[in-house]
């Protein structure tokens, strides 16, 4: 044990949220799980209140969910805990990394600028184009800025006739005035997850559609499975996570005939991904991690 105190923001009984809880709490004897809905911010003071903890009192924080679905409020919890983080409590990962991940179109700007193969993208306010790029890529999928698990996502057939294709964009657009859409490829019913802990690699889990989904997310239906990327694949998820500077990420990697391609990079990554499909305690890693960051 130790006399360190580390919290986790989260969703309190949430398996990935306590389950890092109770890591931390292993090693330190310390449990605190916060729900950034609770919290108070008094700039007057410098003060980040949970009930009576001030989390700026803390030695460190790990980001396991911010919010239970990402919107543009995500971003505003984001900014209250750099007030913590100037304060001196070390912020896992740092605020500033996880603020490039949230929005969508930040994530994959900052892939693209690095050179890593992603979906052919349009991101568009005009219809007009959107409708475009759909015909132009055979089938897209519209993604929200702010979405995890693929809520909210769109397919859009190339061979639907037109009048119906711009009824179903104009029907998204009203939820999303900046279109973000990606072409559709084919995975075959599976793509990695590819975990990293500090830039280091961990090992890679599969998730394989269970159904005739065109994604292969848990909350679709998929499930995990072991996979044993090769070295060249390993490459590429380093490459992609390292601009963002995460303790801890999943990059999100997918098989096409072309070649592989990245579509995103996890802004706190999957335990149970990690654990279910590559018998990795993540968490238990992490919490070591975190708590050797902190010491030093």
């Amino acid at each position: 044990m130790t006399d360190l105190k580390i919290g986790v923001v989260g969703i309190p009984g949430k398996w990935s949220t306590e389950v890092i809880a109770d890591a931390l709490e292993a090693e330190t004897g310390f449990r605190c799980v916060v729900d950034m809905a609770d919290i108070a911010l008094d700039l007057e003071n410098r003060s980040l209140m949970a009930g009576s903890q001030d989390l700026c009192a803390l030695d460190g924080l790990v980001i396991k969910k911010i919010s239970q679905e990402y919107s543009p409020a995500t971003l505003d919890r984001l900014e209250m805990l750099r007030v913590a983080e100037a304060s001196g409590v070390r912020i896992f990962s740092k605020t500033r990394s996880i603020l490039g991940l949230v929005n969508r179109l930040s994530c994959t700007v900052t892939l693209s600028n690095a050179g890593i193969p992603m979906p052919a993208t349009c991101v568009t306010e005009n219809e007009a184009e959107a409708f475009d790029s759909v015909r132009r890529f055979g089938g897209a999928v519209f993604k929200p800025l702010f979405s995890t698990k693929a809520r909210g996502m769109t397919l859009m057939d190339a061979d639907m006739g037109d009048a119906a294709l711009k009824k179903k964009i104009a029907a998204f657009k009203a939820d999303n005035p900046v279109m973000y859409l990606q072409k559709k490829v084919n995975l075959s019913g599976r793509d990695l997850g590819m975990v990293f802990l500090g830039g280091d690699y961990l090992g890679t889990y599969a998730r394989v559609a269970q159904t005739d989904s065109w994604n292969t997310t848990i909350l679709h239906g998929g499930k995990y499975e072991p996979f044993e990327p090769d070295e060249d694949l390993i490459g590429l998820a380093r490459r992609a996570q390292a601009p963002f500077d995460l303790d801890f990420t999943t990059v999100d990697v997918g098989l096409t005939d072309e070649g592989p391609i990245v579509f995103e990079v996890s802004a706190f990554g999957g335990f149970k991904g990690a654990l279910e499909g590559a018998s990795i305690d993540a968490a238990t890693l992490y919490a070591k991690h975190v708590i050797g960051k902190v010491r030093s």
